[in-house]
């Protein structure tokens, strides 16, 4: 009889912390959704920014000011989280832009430091070419072409004809939800709570 009871509570205890879980990342989708009621300029500029919890100005941003944001609303800061990493592990992140250390105000704001931090303490995520392989709340970087970099949050919603979840993102039209996943090479596929 115990050994039933403690089943019971185990799988009770599991169902609770995988709703929660699922919880979490529907809760980013609607902070992204959210996003695109905001009317935001494209704007790469480099702005001086507080630390921690710092946002370039919010009617301007560009792809990764979108992650941040919705991130934001659930209570993480990745300017801080990805600061404090490139802080202790500089030598991991990519050298692209010729930086011998750490920005404050603008290392959480690439793509590529993104996608770095996301596969150092999230979950990498299997690439294809499914639209029921990216679920809800995962963090999707692609290849533009050019060196250009980009990157999104898959949301809840679907195209009407449910193959493909909508992405939130921010291309140079501002904070948009869009049927975009396969529009370029993906390059990335991130979990990350």
């Amino acid at each position: 009889m115990r050994k039933l009871q403690l089943f019971l509570i185990l799988c009770t205890l599991s169902l609770s912390i995988y709703a929660q879980t699922d919880d979490f990342y529907k809760r980013l989708s609607d902070a992204a959704i959210e996003l695109t009621k905001d009317k935001v300029t494209y704007d790469p500029s480099y702005y001086s920014i507080p630390y921690p919890n710092g946002d370039i100005p919010t009617n301007k941003g560009v792809c990764t000011d979108v992650v941040i944001r919705a991130y934001r609303k659930l209570g993480i800061d990745l300017q801080q989280k990805i600061h404090e990493d490139m802080k202790a592990n500089f030598h991991k992140y990519p050298k692209k832009w010729g930086m011998k250390r750490t920005d404050k105000n603008i290392d959480h704001r690439r793509v590529l430091n993104q996608a770095m931090f996301f596969s150092r303490f999230g979950t990498v995520e299997k690439i294809s070419d499914k639209g029921a392989d990216y679920q809800t709340g995962d963090i999707v970087t692609w290849d533009l072409g050019g060196g250009i970099t980009h990157i999104g949050i898959v949301t809840d919603r679907k195209t009407s004809d449910s193959k493909r979840p909508l992405i939130v993102h921010n291309i140079g039209r501002g904070q948009v939800l869009e049927d975009c996943l396969f529009s370029f090479k993906i390059t990335g596929h991130y979990r990350y709570k």
